[in-house]
C-alpha cells in the first residue's frame, strides 16, 4: 500500500470523473496516495487504469428511483468499503455523497469527502417529483454529513450557504473550491476567427442551461439583421427530465435558427472557433466548466446572474450578466458584442487573466490536496 494508503474516489458518471476529476485524482497518486475509481461499468475505464489507478465496477445510475435497485447500491458500495479498507473516500455529486456517506458510516471509514457540483434538478426544480424528493434528501444528507471526520466541498458560496442554513451541513466542515479547475496549456486564446462572428452555447441540452432562451435570442438577432452564426455544441441528455428532445434540437437546425454541431470532445479547437461563448442557465451549477474553458480560451462570454455563473464572469469586465429568463436583455448583450470587436476583445483578454489568477487546474488540485490534508495529518 502506497504510503498515504488508499483512496477511493466513487462518481456515478465515469465520464464525468474523467472531464472534471481526474487532474485531483492524478495529484493525489502523485502525493502518495493508492488512487482507486468506483463508478457504473463502462468502456472507458481503460481511461482510468491507464493511469495506475484501480477501477471497481458499481451499480448506481443518476436517475433511477427504483428502491430495489437504490438499496442494491448502497450495499454494493458497503461490501467496496468494507474490502478496500480506504483510509479516505472523496464521492464526487450529491447522490454518491448520499449513498457512500452511509455506507462510509457503516464500513468504518476514517475520512470522508463529498464534492456538491450544484444543488441540480432536486434542489432547484419546481416539478413535483423534485419536490417530493428534496425533503427526504435534505434530511439523509444530514445524518450522512455528521460522519465526524469529513468535509464537504462546494463550488460556490451561494450552494454553500443553502445546505449550512438549512441545516444540513456546519460551516465549519465546509471548503470552497471555485471549479474543478482548467488546463491553461490546453485552453489558449487564439487568433479571432474569420468570417462573421460566432455566438456559441456549449453545454449539455437542457432547458435549464438556457438553451431554449439562447435559440430565441438568436431568432430574434437574425431578424434584426446581426451578422453572426449562433451554434449549438452538446447533445441531448436522456438521463435528466429537463434534457431537449432530440427532435427540438434538429427542427432548430432545420430550420435555420442555429447550427447544432452535436458532442464534441475537442473543446480546445471547438471554442477557438467562437467569438462569443452564451450560457443563459438557471440550473442548480457549481461552477459551470465550460464558463472558465472559454475565459483561458479569451473568449468574451454572456452568461446569467445566477449562482457559479457570476463567479467566473464579472459584469462588464470579461462579460456580460444578464437576468434569468431575460430573452431580450440576452439578446441585447449578444447585439452588442457581436458589433464591438474591440468590447469582446478587451472582455476575451480580460477573462484570461482572471482564468490564470483564479483557476488553474494546479490551484484547484492543491486546494484539494489540503482538504485530505486536513482530515489525515
Amino acid at each position: 500500500m502506497s504510503e498515504r494508503g488508499r483512496l477511493l474516489y466513487v462518481a456515478n458518471d465515469a465520464g464525468y470523473f474523467l472531464a472534471h476529476h481526474l487532474p485531483v485524482a492524478v495529484g493525489a497518486g502523485a502525493a502518495g496516495y493508492e488512487v482507486h475509481v468506483a463508478a457504473p461499468a463502462t468502456e472507458r475505464a481503460s481511461e482510468i487504469t491507464a493511469h495506475e489507478f484501480h477501477f471497481h465496477p458499481i451499480t448506481m445510475s443518476r436517475g433511477n428511483l427504483s428502491v430495489w435497485k437504490e438499496m442494491r447500491a448502497i450495499w454494493g458500495l458497503i461490501g467496496l468499503y468494507r474490502r478496500l479498507k480506504p483510509r479516505l473516500v472523496h464521492q464526487i455529486t450529491i447522490k454518491p455523497a448520499l449513498y457512500g456517506g452511509i455506507a462510509a458510516r457503516l464500513a468504518g471509514v476514517p475520512a470522508m469527502v463529498s464534492i456538491i457540483t450544484g444543488t441540480g434538478y432536486v434542489f432547484q426544480s419546481n416539478r413535483y417529483r423534485a419536490r417530493l424528493l428534496r425533503a427526504w434528501v435534505a434530511f439523509a444528507l444530514r445524518l450522512v454529513f455528521t460522519h465526524a471526520n469529513s468535509a464537504v466541498i462546494f463550488q460556490n458560496p451561494d450552494d454553500r450557504n443553502t445546505f449550512v442554513h438549512r441545516g444540513i451541513v456546519p460551516s465549519e466542515k465546509t471548503a470552497l473550491i471555485l471549479g474543478c479547475g482548467v488546463n491553461l496549456n490546453r485552453f489558449t486564446p487564439q487568433p479571432p476567427p474569420d468570417g462573421a462572428p460566432v455566438v456559441m452555447f456549449a453545454s449539455r441540452m437542457l432547458w435549464d442551461k438556457g438553451v431554449g432562451e439562447f435559440v430565441d435570442a438568436a431568432r430574434l438577432l437574425r431578424q434584426c439583421g446581426a451578422d453572426a452564426r449562433f451554434v449549438l455544441v452538446g447533445d441531448a441528455d436522456p438521463g435528466n427530465p429537463a434534457s431537449v428532445p432530440g427532435e427540438q434540437l434538429a427542427a432548430w437546425r432545420d430550420s435555420g435558427d442555429v447550427e447544432w454541431w452535436g458532442h464534441r470532445t475537442d473543446m480546445p479547437e471547438v471554442l477557438a472557433q467562437a467569438s462569443i461563448l452564451c450560457l443563459p442557465s438557471t440550473y442548480g451549477e457549481g461552477l459551470p466548466q465550460i464558463l472558465i474553458e472559454a475565459a483561458a480560451s479569451g473568449l468574451a462570454i454572456v452568461t446569467t446572474d445566477w449562482p457559479g455563473c457570476r463567479e467566473v464572469v464579472r459584469h462588464r469586465d470579461n462579460g456580460i450578466l444578464v437576468p434569468v429568463k431575460d430573452v431580450k436583455t440576452l439578446a441585447n448583450a449578444l447585439g452588442e458584442l457581436i458589433r464591438d470587436r474591440d468590447l469582446r476583445e478587451r472582455m476575451g483578454a480580460r477573462g484570461r487573466e482572471i482564468a490564470v489568477a483564479e483557476f488553474s487546474v494546479d490551484k484547484v488540485v492543491a486546494e484539494n490536496l489540503e482538504v485530505y490534508r486536513r482530515l489525515l495529518p
